[in-house]
């Protein structure tokens, strides 16, 4: 609605025409390059700009979709990036950053002040770690102050309990696991902060990709746990930040 109100005055002091107007409140909207339409009007409805998914994407692709929110937009994130990615995109935008663990390229602008709160964000296993990182950077990427916490699966539990401090010092937790997925549980018992829990696709044959960590957590008997998709480290990161932000 800002960009919206900003086109109106220009054009009732008389510095924009009609039809410009028009065409700008048309663009305000949504930009259709063909293979892709950006929604520029997601900041306005949520809160958050549109982020660019990757995956299946040509890099020449991501490039064009960065280099058209970069005309418009003071921050950009994109997520589930490999590093041929990356390098195309930092061909046209230099300033772009990648952090090659969590595959998130991101480019700012302006910096946005941490919140007081932090969010802990806390792996089984170091296997488990890009999706972790994933949510962390995401929740970072917000302006989030982020404590992280890795290796600390059910396998060496005592791991985990040497952090209480840090766990029960959160605003809200994401805890990313593969295998059985039990972790998320345990912690949910321990604490009196929303937590949500992220399966990961790791582990033997019988784990099925994660859907065995994803039903485990679905079916957990804690209270205040809630489950994204399997490796959404974003999605987690993402959900964090808005709850931390209430």
């Amino acid at each position: 609605m800002k960009k919206i109100n900003e086109i109106l005055k220009e054009y009732k002091n008389g510095s924009l025409k009609l039809e410009s107007a028009v065409k700008k409140i048309d663009a305000s909207y949504f930009k259709d390059m063909g293979h892709t339409v950006i929604d520029n009007n997601r900041k306005s409805r949520t809160g958050y700009s549109e982020v660019i998914y990757c995956a299946g994407k040509k890099p020449e692709q991501v490039r064009d979709i960065f280099l058209e929110m970069n005309a418009g937009s003071e921050r950009i994130l994109a997520t589930k990036a490999d590093i041929s990615v990356y390098k195309t995109v930092a061909e046209s935008v230099p300033d772009a950053v990648y952090y090659e663990t969590a595959r998130i390229i991101t480019l700012n602008k302006k910096k946005i002040l941490s919140t007081e709160h932090p969010i802990v964000v806390i792996n089984a296993g170091t296997s488990d770690l890009p999706i972790s990182e994933e949510a962390a950077v995401t929740a970072e990427f917000y302006g989030n102050k982020v404590l992280r916490i890795n290796d600390s699966g059910v396998a060496g539990i005592h791991r985990l309990f040497s952090k209480l401090e840090i766990i029960r010092a959160a605003r809200v937790l994401v805890v990313v696991a593969g295998m059985e997925g039990a972790l998320p549980s345990v912690v949910a018992g321990m604490v009196d902060k929303p937590v949500i829990a992220v399966p990961t696709s790791i582990g033997y044959g019988a784990s099925f990709g994660g859907l065995a960590a994803l039903l485990g957590m679905l079916n957990s008997c804690a209270s205040g746990l809630s489950v994204v998709n399997i490796d959404n480290g974003f999605g987690a990161g993402y959900l964090a930040s808005m709850i931390n932000e209430l």
